[in-house]
C-alpha cells in the first residue's frame, strides 16, 4: 500500500474520535486522530533561518497576527533569555499550525554544535526533518553529518532553501550544494520566479522563455527521480517510450517515496516575502507522513524483559517519551511529551521511569504521579487541552519528578522506551559560589538545571573538591550558567585544577616520633618504616616485619591507617599518594602513654619524614581518545593531538565516516578540547574519551 493509502486508511479507523478543539486564532489544539497529525524537525545550520520560517508559517496559517524579530528576542520559538542574549536557538520549542484539519507540529531545533542535546530531542519527537539550507551561506558538515545520521534510521526529509529575498541569494547554487552534501536524490520541485514559484511538474505555458528552459531542465530529472523510487515497474519503459505520464500518478509516486525516506523534495521560501509557503504547507500535509505510518522507538517492561512494537493507537497502552523539561516559577516543572501509544488525558495516573543517565547525575527512578494539566505547547505559551493522542505533542505540568528521556506510562502497567542517544558533554567548567549562602543556593538549584538538560553533567571531584560542570562546549556553558544565575545564585567560574598524583620517585626510610608529655596521660609513638614504589597501577602495598612484639598488633594497624590518611593528603603538593609499597621495621611502646591515635599521627610522620628523603614524582592522568573526522581533517587532527603532548596509537577507517584515529592524551590538554576539535574541523570532528592511567608529569 502506498502511504497515501496508509493515511487515508488510518483516518477511515479512528474517524469517531472527538472533533479537535481550536485556539482563537485558529491553531488545532488537540488532534482527533493520529493521521491527522505531522510532526516535523526543522534542522540546519544556525542562522539558516529555521525560527524565522516557523514564524512565517504561523503568520500565513494566521496561528499569530505578525511574525516577531530574532534580534527584538520575539519569535515564538526563541522565548528562553539566553536565546535571546545569544541571538540563536539554544532549546527545541514547538509551535503547531494547521493546515486544513491537518494539524502539523513544526519543531525548531537549535544549529549550534553546542545543543545537539536539543536536536536528537527534537528529532525523537519528529517524524520527519526539514533541512534548512540558506541561500546565501553554505552547508556546514555538521549538516552533512547529520543527514547521514537521518539516513541510518531512514527518517523522510525534505530540503528548504530559505532567505531568497537576500540581495545574495542564489537559488540554483544553493541545489548544487545540496546535492554534493546530501545527494542526487534531491531535486527541486518548485522554481522561484518575481511572482512566486512555479511547479517544475506543472504542464509548460510559461511564456517567460528563461523561466520555461529551466523548468524543462529541470523536469526530466524530477519525473526520473520519481519513477526510479515508484512501485509501478512500468513507468520508467513508458517514460522511456515517449508516453506522457498522467501528474495525478507522478504526484502519487512523489508524496509515497518522500513519506519512505527515498526521495528529497527542494523547496524555495523567503520567510520574509511569504514566497513558498503555501507550497511547502502542502508538502507538510501531503507528502510527509503521518505518526501511524512510522516505527515507534523499541519498548521494554521494568524488569527489562521485550515488549511487542507500539502502535499509533489511541486505544492503545500509553507510552509517551518527555523530549524536553523546563522549571516555570508558577507551575513547576513543565514536560515536552512526545505520546507514541494510547491517549493522555487530564488528572489520570502515570508511570515516569528513568534509565540509563546515573552516570550523568540521573539517577533511574520510579515513581505514580498524576497528570493534573495538559497544555497544547506554543513556544512557550501553554494553552490547556482535555487530552493528547497517539503520535501528538502536549505539555504536562507540576510533575514532581520526571526529567528530560524520561518514559510516562500507565500506572497499572508501566513500560520504558529506549533513550535516544544523547551526547556525551566533555568539555569541563569548574564553578563556584560568591559566598557560603551562594555555595547552598547552587546546590540547591544545580539539581533543577540539570534535570532539564541531558547534556549537563554536575560532578564533585573527590581529589580537588571542585564543583565542575560538564558542558557540551563554551555557549552551553554560558545558557548553564545564564540559568542559575537567574536563580538568583551569584556564582564565579575558576580554573579546572587537574587531579594530579603523588609517588616515590626512590626508596626512603621514615621515623615518626610523637611523644608529648602534658600532665596526666600522654601520647606516645615511635615507629620506622621503609618505602619503596611500585609500578604503575600497584596502588598500595603494606608489610608489617615487627620482630618480638616491639609494636602490639593493635598499633600496627594503626600505624597503617595513620599512613592511608596522611596518603590522602599527600606529601609534597597535597595530592594523594598512590603506588608504593611501606614496610613497618620497627618501633617502641609505651605502658601507659601509646595509643591508636599517638601511632596513627607517628605513622603519618614517618610518611612525611621518608617524602622529604627522596624525589616526589607528580602523575597526571592520561585518557585513552577516539577521534572520528572526514579523511580531509585526518593530517590536522594527528598534528594537533601530537602538539598536545599526546602519543596517536592507531588510525582506522570509520565506515561511512571517514578515519577513528586512537591516542592517549593528558587531561590537561583536553579542558578545552571539545571546542577546539570543532573550530579546526569546521564542526565535523567529535571523540570520546576513557581515562586510561596516571603517568609522570614531565618536568
Amino acid at each position: 500500500m502506498s502511504a497515501k493509502g496508509t493515511r487515508e486508511a488510518a483516518k477511515t479507523t479512528v474517524q469517531g474520535g472527538p472533533e479537535p478543539r481550536r485556539s482563537e486564532n485558529g491553531t488545532a489544539l488537540a488532534a482527533s486522530y493520529p493521521a491527522n497529525v505531522r510532526n516535523v524537525a526543522l534542522v540546519g545550520h544556525s542562522g539558516a533561518g529555521k525560527s524565522m520560517l516557523v514564524e512565517a508559517l504561523l503568520a500565513a496559517t494566521g496561528a499569530i497576527t505578525r511574525m516577531g524579530s530574532i534580534t527584538d528576542g520575539t519569535t515564538v520559538s526563541d522565548s528562553d533569555p539566553s536565546a535571546v542574549h545569544q541571538q540563536r536557538s539554544v532549546t527545541l520549542s514547538v509551535a503547531p499550525i494547521l493546515v486544513g484539519d491537518v494539524k502539523v507540529n513544526l519543531i525548531d531545533t537549535p544549529g549550534y554544535t553546542d545543543f545537539t542535546g536539543e536536536l536528537r530531542a527534537g528529532l525523537r519527537a519528529a517524524d520527519a526533518a526539514l533541512f534548512v539550507v540558506s541561500a546565501v551561506d553554505g552547508i556546514d558538515g555538521a549538516t552533512v553529518a547529520l543527514w547521514g545520521e537521518c539516513e541510518k534510521i531512514q527518517l523522510p526529509r525534505a530540503v528548504v532553501i530559505s532567505r531568497l529575498d537576500h540581495p545574495r541569494a542564489d537559488f540554483r547554487a544553493a541545489v548544487e550544494r545540496s546535492q554534493d552534501a546530501f545527494g542526487e536524490a534531491v531535486l527541486p520541485m518548485y522554481l522561484p520566479t518575481p511572482d512566486g514559484v512555479a511547479g517544475v511538474l506543472d504542464p509548460p505555458g510559461s511564456t517567460d522563455p528563461a523561466l520555461e528552459s529551466a523548468l524543462d531542465a529541470a523536469r526530466g530529472p524530477l519525473i526520473e527521480g520519481i519513477i526510479a523510487e515508484s512501485e509501478d515497474e512500468t513507468l520508467m519503459d513508458r517514460y522511456l517510450g515517449g508516453e506522457e505520464l498522467p501528474l495525478s500518478d507522478l504526484i502519487q509516486d512523489l508524496e509515497t517515496a518522500v513519506s519512505r525516506g527515498r526521495f528529497f523534495p527542494v523547496m524555495p521560501t523567503s520567510a520574509e516575502t511569504g514566497l513558498g509557503l503555501q507550497e511547502l504547507m502542502s508538502l507538510l500535509v501531503d507528502a510527509l507522513p503521518s505518526p501511524p505510518e512510522r516505527p515507534a522507538p523499541p519498548a521494554m517492561k521494568l524488569d527489562g524483559s521485550s515488549l511487542k512494537p507500539l502502535s499509533c493507537d489511541p486505544d492503545g497502552p500509553l507510552a509517551a517519551e518527555v523530549v524536553r523539561t523546563t522549571v516555570d516559577p508558577f507551575l513547576g516543572r513543565v514536560c515536552l511529551v512526545r505520546v507514541f501509544s494510547g491517549t493522555l488525558r487530564e488528572d489520570s495516573s502515570i508511570h515516569i521511569g528513568g534509565r540509563g543517565l546515573a552516570d550523568r547525575g540521573h539517577e533511574d527512578h520510579d515513581s505514580d504521579e498524576r497528570v493534573t494539566h495538559l497544555y497544547s505547547p506554543v513556544g512557550s505559551s501553554l494553552k490547556a487541552v482535555p487530552y493528547c493522542i497517539a503520535g501528538d505533542i502536549c505539555a504536562i505540568s507540576k510533575l514532581a519528578g520526571a526529567e528530560t528521556g524520561d518514559t510516562v506510562s500507565d500506572r497499572e502497567s508501566p513500560l520504558l522506551i529506549e533513550t535516544w542517544n544523547i551526547p556525551e558533554p566533555l568539555m569541563p567548567i569548574a564553578v563556584e559560589g560568591a559566598s557560603r549562602s551562594d555555595e547552598d543556593a547552587l546546590a540547591k538549584n544545580i539539581g533543577k538545571i540539570a534535570a532539564a538538560d541531558p547534556t549537563l553533567r554536575v560532578e564533585r571531584n573527590q581529589d580537588t573538591h571542585q564543583l565542575i560542570l560538564w558542558c557540551m562546549g563554551e555557549a552551553h556553558a554560558e545558557v548553564v550558567l545564564d540559568r542559575l544565575r537567574a536563580q538568583g545564585v551569584k556564582l564565579q567560574t575558576v580554573d579546572v585544577i587537574t587531579p594530579l598524583r603523588e609517588t616515590f620517585a626512590g626508596n626512603a626510610s621514615g621515623h615518626g616520633r610523637h611523644v608529648k608529655q602534658s600532665g596526666g596521660h600522654g601520647q606516645f609513638a615511635i615507629c620506622d618504616i621503609d618505602v619503596e614504589p611500585l609500578p604503575r597501577g600497584g596502588g598500595f602495598e603494606f608489610v608489617d616485619k615487627i620482630v618480638g612484639g616491639v609494636i602490639p598488633a593493635t598499633y600496627v594497624a594503626s600505624v597503617e591507617k595513620g599512613i592511608r590518611a596522611q596518603m590522602l593528603k599527600g606529601v609534597a603538593e597535597g595530592f594523594p599518594v598512590v603506588d608504593i609499597k611501606v614496610t613497618l621495621t620497627g618501633g617502641k611502646t609505651h605502658s601507659v602513654d601509646s595509643s591508636d591515635a599517638a601511632f596513627q599521627a607517628a605513622g603519618a610522620l614517618a610518611l612525611r619524614e621518608a617524602a622529604a628523603a627522596t624525589r616526589i614524582q607528580l602523575l597526571e592522568p592520561v585518557s585513552s581518545v577516539v577521534v572520528n573526522v572526514p579523511d580531509e581533517y585526518v593530517g590536522a587532527v594527528m598534528s594537533d593531538l601530537s602538539g598536545r603532548r599526546g602519543r596517536v596509537t592507531g588510525t582506522d577507517a570509520a565506515p561511512g565516516e571517514g578515519a577513528e584515529i586512537s591516542a592517549e592524551v593528558p587531561d590537561q590538554e583536553l579542558l578545552r578540547y571539545a571546542v577546539e576539535l570543532r573550530a579546526l574541523t569546521a564542526g565535523t570532528g567529535r571523540f570520546r574519551r576513557s581515562y586510561l592511567r596516571h603517568e609522570p608529569v614531565p618536568k
